[in-house]
């Protein structure tokens, strides 16, 4: 590695590696603070699970593609049966958004024979979500296992948003080290900063994965630089910035503590030819560097905290956590405590024990100290409840996670459409619908607003409620929703002093457009942290408020022609940074109830862009367009007819031709919305309306200027 680390601008040392190890003694600076799943009985795993390769494999040429060992010469071990705490390792996998992760956890599986059959011929099979395969993004922390030398690998994949942090918050009372996959091009991000900080505040030893160095823009010595002095800056110590780093490529499956076996890989690609190289580095790595679990086993009562929660079919809820002490075996009893508090909330029995193993579920007899299990008995146990025996009183603690930022409010659906569609239409379905929601996604907090028709929602950001929205509106649920709002709060040494949350965003764009998204954060209240050159981009980070990204995504989108990146965190609450300038221009509001026309919609399309189409039902306080310039809102009638008469023209009819209107996408019409609109959401359809629908109440309401801090929380 040729990277230089610098304290006040000088040179100290030059660091390197040798094979793929950090020397420890070029690090220590006084910078550096020193301190789709079913489960099995066990008389069908045998035949049909259990395969030598995920029980033992010694040598590199037993890990390819496919499994080396057949399934009828056995294995040494049931994967059901409890192991020693010795031969077990936990970690998770934390990386930035499509840094490649959940395709190196497929990888890992497939390699080493824990999945079978049609799984193998699958692309991200952790990403059994519906909408996590549409949006190629993993939104909910999932846990599997694969064997490796005798040792039982548990794996737990995280998300890679900003506004699914909560998912990676929870598991890391989980694991004992983490896999931080970093792309060998980007480098750390916005959210790898995120998720590593949280990772050493746990004061856990990642693992470094450079991930996608086949890539030609790969820099790998430059991206090393930028992690070691990123964990300087986060208070790393000396033994957390001795990181192992490994050089891989999840897509063709290999990986290797050397650049110069990357090269040959590489080197063998580029002629045609199949790399011979597999995932072996990466599982060794882990049963060297990752410590096994602690906690006794004999003669200790059994506890475990409960960290996500399963729907099955068969059994009900069912909680997933780790044992943090003692045995548990099917049949015994157990409490339900709650958290902080520690009163029972219900008492119960152990109906069944599961440990997933790739895309399945395996059934147990009992586990240890230092598993990852699922059990079902207790229909109401929480996420962060702690399951314990009876003798138990005591709740384990529980790691807080950070509070959300923007709120919006869900209603029951009252434009003159409603009910066309969806089959949830009252209030108490969707108050029911959100509690449920609340109880296994802990980043979100449901809150009651006064009005028994309406729920506030607070969460992370736009991606995480329009994830919400999306499942429920699949779910036959029709919907309100107002513009989110951003939370303030008061400043606990001088409650008169608003403070608004605030973020890191990294962007990274095109030379020639950069002026352009410089100027439009700035105008957004954004401080420019950090211009570099990436590649053949250059790389901006603004602080700025969670308000000025609120609506943003587009409008970012249009200005780099869709070749930009932007990712965003959470950085802290800071000082109130005042109001910003209206950014969107005013509106066209339908004026009468009906079907849209070509005759009409062609002499408004004059004033603007519109948002309907010929044919589509509209109603009388219903957005149709933005005006091309601005000043107030302008009231048309779409559905006007042209009047056929008995008179004959001179001359023919005008073929009138519309422009094309592209259907919303809640991500698009979330950041679109003014603060006086609502979002109707029915299975079928988005369309964009007035909160208030009477034109005469609407103008009087207009009058009122309401302040963008006029909710806090205290």
């Amino acid at each position: 590695m040729q990277s230089i680390i610098r304290v006040a601008g000088h040179r100290l040392a030059r660091p390197t590696r040798t094979a793929g190890h950090r020397l420890l003694s070029t690090v220590a600076f006084g910078s550096a603070k020193n301190a789709h799943g079913y489960y099995l009985p066990s008389s069908q795993r045998a035949s049909v699970l259990m395969r030598a390769s995920m029980a033992r494999v010694h040598t590199t040429a037993d890990l390819r593609a496919e499994p080396a060992v057949s399934p009828s010469e056995g294995a040494s071990a049931d994967l059901g049966d409890m192991i020693p705490t010795e031969r077990i390792r936990n970690v998770g996998i934390i990386a930035h958004v499509d840094h490649g992760k959940t395709t190196l956890v497929d990888c890992l599986l497939k390699q080493s024979g824990a999945l079978s059959g049609a799984t193998m011929q699958e692309s991200r099979v952790m990403d059994s979500n519906t909408l996590e395969k549409e949006r190629g993004i993993t939104i909910l922390s999932k846990v599997t296992s694969l064997m490796y030398k005798d040792h039982r690998i548990n794996i737990v994949d995280t998300p890679g948003h900003a506004d699914f942090g909560g998912e990676v918050e929870r598991i890391l009372s989980m694991v004992d080290s983490v896999v931080l996959v970093v792309d060998a091009s980007e480098g750390p991000m916005a959210q790898t900063k995120f998720v590593l900080t949280k990772a050493l505040a746990r004061g856990l030893h990642p693992l470094v994965v450079l991930n996608k160095i086949d890539r030609p823009a790969s820099r790998p010595d430059e991206v090393d630089s930028e992690l070691l002095e990123l964990f300087l800056a986060l208070g790393a110590t000396d033994e957390q910035t001795s990181y192992d780093m490994l050089y891989a490529s999840a897509k063709e499956g290999w990986c290797s503590r050397d650049l110069s076996v990357v090269a040959s890989y590489v080197d063998a690609a580029a002629q045609g030819q199949k790399a011979n190289g597999n995932m072996v580095p990466l599982l060794d790595a882990i049963l060297d560097r990752v410590p096994p679990p602690r906690g006794q086993r004999e003669g200790a009562p059994f506890s475990m905290l409960v960290t996500q929660l399963e729907a099955n079919p068969y059994l009900g809820k069912c909680a997933l956590g780790r044992v943090t002490s003692g045995i548990v075996s099917v049949g015994d009893s157990i409490r339900v405590l709650a958290p902080e508090t520690g009163d029972v909330i219900e008492a119960g029995k152990v109906t069944k024990l599961f440990l997933r193993s790739g895309v399945q579920q395996i059934e147990m007899a009992q586990a240890g100290a230092g598993d990852l299990v699922a059990i079902s008995g207790v229909p109401k146990v929480g996420v962060n409840s702690t399951i314990a025996s009876p003798d138990v009183t005591t709740p384990l603690e529980f790691i807080p996670i950070d509070p959300p930022t923007i709120s919006v409010t869900f209603s029951v659906n009252d434009s003159p459409l409603a009910g066309r569609e969806g089959t949830m239409l009252t209030s108490n379905m969707i108050r029911d619908r959100l509690l449920r929601e609340a109880e296994t996604n802990v980043a979100l907090q449901i809150v009651s607003d006064g009005k028994s028709e309406s729920m506030e929602v607070r969460g992370r950001g736009e991606l995480q409620l329009s994830v919400l929205i999306e499942t429920m509106r699949r779910e036959g649920f029709e919907l309100s929703v107002t513009p989110p709002r951003v939370l303030f709060k008061r400043d606990p040494e001088n409650p008169k002093l608003a403070l608004e949350p605030y973020e890191e965003i990294t962007v990274d764009v095109d030379h020639d457009v950069s002026g352009n998204v410089i100027e439009k954060l700035t105008k957004r209240k954004g401080e420019l942290k950090s211009f570099v050159d990436v590649a053949d981009k250059a790389r901006i980070v603004f602080h700025i408020p969670t308000r000025g990204l609120l609506g943003y995504a587009s409008e970012f989108k249009n200005d780099t022609h869709g070749t930009g990146v932007m990712n965003h965190a959470f950085l802290h609450y800071g000082e109130y940074a005042g109001a910003f300038e209206k950014t969107r221009k005013s509106s066209m509001i339908c004026m009468a109830q009906g079907t849209a026309t070509s005759y009409a919609l062609n002499m408004v399309e004059a004033r603007g862009r519109l948002f309907v189409r010929n044919g589509d039902d509209v109603y009388s306080g219903m957005v149709v367009g933005e005006l091309s310039k601005d000043g107030t809102d302008l009231d048309v009638n779409p559905t006007k007819a042209k009047q056929l008469t008995n008179v004959r023209a001179a001359g023919k009819d005008e073929t009138i031709r519309l422009t094309p209107v592209k259907p919303w996408s809640l991500e698009a019409v979330i950041a679109y919305i003014n603060p006086d609109e609502a979002i109707e959401v029915t299975p079928s359809q988005i369309r964009l309306r007035k909160q208030i629908l009477d034109p005469t109440r609407r103008k009087q309401n207009s009058r009122k200027r309401i302040s963008d801090i006029s909710h806090f929380i205290d």
